[in-house]
């Protein structure tokens, strides 16, 4: 997964569609409906009424329906995929960062993580946008501690705030 330089995750369609990527069909499908009954415009009318909000469910609701044209389909499916995987590959960073180097800051409810670039400003990310990749992040006293039901250690591409360059932080789950 990449964050852009304003912070937000750049979801996969399998993020979207919350399944792994090597869901079964069937189980693509049934994600799908709860997606899309979950985030269809009509549904949520009277409860968006501000336009951002309502926006956002449209948005929501579309890349719903991107995902499940490009997963519902073998081909295109297979298509993406090494689309996805070759783009993992070719994301070339600075270095590469343990949980240990970040630096943790406790925001009422989130823990943000930092690590700073050379250029003086941050890469971060915080426990909200690991949550939404399936992670829990958390501390135990003094350490702090990254999980995930499925404990395969995975890396998560970071931007700077400021400049071009990426790092990859390293999630070696317990």
């Amino acid at each position: 997964m990449l964050l852009d330089g304003k912070r937000s995750i750049q979801k996969t369609h399998y993020d979207i569609l919350s399944v792994k990527e090597d869901a079964n069909y069937e189980e693509i499908r049934a994600s799908y409906r709860s997606a899309v009954l979950n985030s269809h415009p009509d549904k949520l009318q009277g409860i968006t009424e501000i336009s951002d909000l309502h926006h956002e469910s449209q948005e929501r609701f579309l890349k719903v329906q991107k995902a499940w044209e490009i997963l519902s389909d073998s081909r295109t499916r297979a298509v993406y995929d090494r689309e996805l995987r070759d783009s993992r590959q070719e994301t070339e960073t600075a270095e590469d960062v343990s949980l240990d180097e970040m630096i943790v800051e406790d925001v009422g409810e989130v823990l943000e993580l930092f690590y700073q670039c050379r250029c003086g400003d941050y890469f971060a990310i915080d426990s909200e946008d690991l949550g939404e990749m399936g992670y829990s992040l958390g501390r135990d006293e003094n350490k702090t501690l990254i999980r995930r039901p499925d404990s395969i250690p995975a890396s998560v591409i970071l931007p700077c705030g400021s400049c071009s360059l990426k790092i990859r932080l390293m999630i070696n789950v317990d």
